[in-house]
């Protein structure tokens, strides 16, 4: 099977299984992270959902992943290879999604060993003591900031926003500490600061998230059809 003819298929699965489960593409795009844009490309055939996505898609419908790559028609005999060399992708993919939750587990245990470590030495020393404890404060921004770095680095921006509320909410405690053990400041008003900023941290995130598109089509808009060929023609 050549690879348009696959995407094809994987489109028109998508859309078949879709509508079976009672899901609007938007609905769909909202349970997997994604946007509705990138359901309606996958289901015309545009682009492919990578192998995790795959994955989720075909425990979603309480499918196997090879149910989304063959043509339901098709013999046994002929999707057995298909299926076989997916089972190893996925399985390989599934492997490398877990050595990158070791990586985030091991940088965030390296920038709370390094507040540990700066604690420890710096509690030793008399003029410096009563102010060690602050790095496990600093911790918590960097420590979202390292995460942060890693998830966009490998284009895994579901919890960013989460991120970017954490480093906004630890940047903002990590002053107001350090303001009032050195200077004796109590300007816990500053912490108002982090109203506008949570707000336009959401905002920015729902300014990307694609409208329903799908819910505003004409009706008699044409939709992916399960049957690749006839998609292919019209195409």
């Amino acid at each position: 099977m050549d690879s348009e003819k696959l995407k094809n298929q994987i489109g028109a699965n998508i859309s078949a299984y879709r509508k079976r489960a009672g899901l609007t593409q938007a609905g769909l795009a909202e349970k997997l992270t994604y946007s509705d844009k990138a359901v309606s490309k996958w289901e015309r055939g545009e682009s492919v959902p990578d192998v995790v996505t795959l994955a989720q898609l075909a425990e979603q419908f309480g499918i196997t992943v090879n149910d989304l790559l063959v043509d339901p028609e098709a013999l046994p005999e002929e999707t057995g290879k298909v299926q076989q060399a997916m089972e190893q992708v996925v399985e390989k993919t599934l492997k490398r999604k877990a050595d990158k939750r070791i990586i985030l587990m091991l940088s965030s245990l390296l920038c709370w060993f390094v507040a540990l470590l700066l604690y420890v030495v710096l509690s030793a020393i008399p003029f410096t003591e009563s102010w060690s404890w602050l790095f496990f404060v600093y911790a918590i921004p960097a420590n979202a900031i390292v995460l942060l770095s890693l998830r966009s680095a490998w284009r895994d921006f579901r919890r960013n926003k989460a991120y970017i509320s954490v480093i906004v909410w630890g940047s903002l405690l990590s002053i107001y500490v350090t303001l009032r053990v050195f200077l004796g400041w109590d300007i816990w008003k500053m912490f108002l600061l982090g109203i506008p900023g949570q707000i336009a941290i959401f905002l920015w995130f729902r300014l990307f998230r694609a409208p329903k598109s799908e819910e505003t089509l004409a009706p008699g808009s044409p939709e992916i059809s399960p049957v690749p060929e006839e998609n292919n023609e019209q195409k």
